[in-house]
Order: C-alpha cells, then sequence, then structure tokens
C-alpha cells in the first residue's frame, strides 16, 4: 500500500504538504500525491498546500495534472494549491507593495531633495524625496533611515510618520503604500549614491513649493510632515514588544 505525502492539518480546514518530507522520485511523489489527496478528501480538508523547490521541479507537472493551481512563487520555490471541496476560500498571495519617502529638513530650513537616474517614460529631471521600498522583514522607520543614507549619504533620525497613499495597478499588476516620513537630519555632507540618482542637494523648503517643476503630490506631502504632528514609533499599551511588530500612535497616547 502506498503511504500518503506527510503533510501537516492547519487551522483553517486545510492541510499542508512538509516539503521536507517530500520524495526526489517523480514516480514515488505522483503515488503518494495520489494516496494523500484521497485521504484528505475522506478527511473533509477544504485545502491543500505544497511548497515545491526548485530543486524538484520535476514535480510541478504532475501537481498540476491533479488540479493544484499556481499560487506564488519566489527565486527558489513555487506554492501551489489544491481546492478539495469546491469554492473553499484560498488567501490570496501579497497584494501591495510597501515604500517610505523621507521628509529630512536640515537647520537652515533646507530639505533634502533627490533626482533619480532612471525614470519612468523618460520624463524629465525632477526633484523628489529620497526613499525607496522596504526590504523583506524591514521595519518602516529602519527602512526610510537606510535609504536617505544609501541614495544621499546623510545620516538623518525618524521622528514621526506624516501621511501616506495607497495606489493601484502598480509593479506587475500589485498595488502599493508609500509612507512619508519626518526626519532629523543628523549631518549635513552629502555623497550621493550614483547607482541610482543623478542628482541631489538641500533645497530651501520655500523654493521646493513654488518651483512649477515639482508636482503637488509631492508638495503636499511635505507640507503635511511640516505642518502636523505625524503619529511616532510607540509600544501599544497592553501590548508586550514585539521585535517582529511596529506601532505607530499619536504623541499623548505615547506619555
Amino acid at each position: 500500500m502506498v503511504s500518503p505525502l506527510a503533510a501537516t492539518p492547519n487551522p483553517f480546514r486545510g492541510v499542508v504538504v512538509n516539503t521536507a518530507e517530500l520524495p526526489s522520485d517523480p514516480g514515488e511523489f505522483a503515488a503518494r500525491l495520489d494516496a494523500a489527496i484521497a485521504a484528505w478528501q475522506d478527511a473533509g480538508y477544504e485545502v491543500a498546500w505544497v511548497d515545491l523547490p526548485i530543486a524538484l521541479a520535476t514535480h510541478v507537472p504532475i501537481a498540476t495534472q491533479r488540479g493544484f493551481r499556481y499560487h506564488h512563487a519566489d527565486a527558489d520555490s513555487i506554492t501551489a494549491t489544491l481546492t478539495l471541496i469546491p469554492d473553499s476560500f484560498i488567501p490570496p498571495y501579497a497584494t501591495h507593495y510597501v515604500g517610505a519617502g523621507g521628509v529630512v529638513v536640515n537647520d537652515r530650513d533646507e530639505l533634502l531633495v533627490v533626482c533619480e537616474r532612471y525614470r519612468i517614460d523618460n520624463r524629465p529631471p525632477f526633484y523628489k524625496l529620497p526613499g525607496g521600498a522596504l526590504e523583506p522583514g524591514e521595519h518602516i522607520v529602519d527602512s526610510i533611515v537606510r535609504e536617505v543614507l544609501e541614495e544621499t549619504g546623510v545620516a538623518a533620525e525618524f521622528e514621526a510618520l506624516a501621511c501616506f497613499r495607497h495606489w493601484h495597478g502598480y509593479r506587475y499588476g500589485k498595488s502599493d503604500i508609500y509612507f512619508v516620513c519626518r526626519l532629523r537630519a543628523l549631518t549635513d555632507e552629502i555623497k550621493m549614491g550614483e547607482k541610482e540618482i543623478e542628482e541631489c542637494l538641500w533645497m530651501p523648503v520655500r523654493d521646493f513649493m513654488t518651483d512649477d517643476n515639482i508636482s503637488p503630490f509631492n508638495k503636499g506631502i511635505v507640507r503635511s510632515a511640516l505642518e502636523s504632528d505625524g503619529i511616532v514609533p510607540a509600544d501599544l499599551p497592553g501590548m508586550p514588544p514585539d521585535p517582529t511588530r511596529e506601532y505607530f500612535l499619536p504623541k499623548f497616547l505615547t506619555h
């Protein structure tokens, strides 16, 4: 008798195949997958998940022939799902990119601005805030301090989260959330990151706000950062500190 693939139930009436115990032989995988599907259906599970590493790419067509559909992929594996009961709910994969921009002002009331080297649709040069995408597992606070330093060479301290914008139809058809942060400059000398940035400078805030070549969006978020208290990083009352989580609260709730 063929033994089913080893799998672990999850709390949502699903079952997750144990990747570390997958057989390397395609024939054995096919036979044990068939046995597993029958067992899962008998047990009343609604959805099956399997993560196939690139080393077992030969197993992908076997799984799809049995009804598995791609859910998501990364550089090293493909995750696929099988609906065992019609219309069972399968949570979608990540739907958003997350980025952060920095409103960095020095003691001379100058704003740190950059002109990117690569621009969409070959747009003419224009000034914007330094910033970029968060790296996997990175907090907003850490990301914008890193981005400002990488792009401009200026060390800065995070002060507050001023505002954010949300739009759809971004890279690969995903949506995008962009957080605008206010930072205090700790250094003044610019050491531009030439790989991504074409120009970097300290610009008087007044010049930035009156420049016709700067978009209303960029002017609006700078004004929001400079004229509002924003919300600040803080531990959520009643919640134990957790390095995997990041909270922002109004200042009056942090005392």
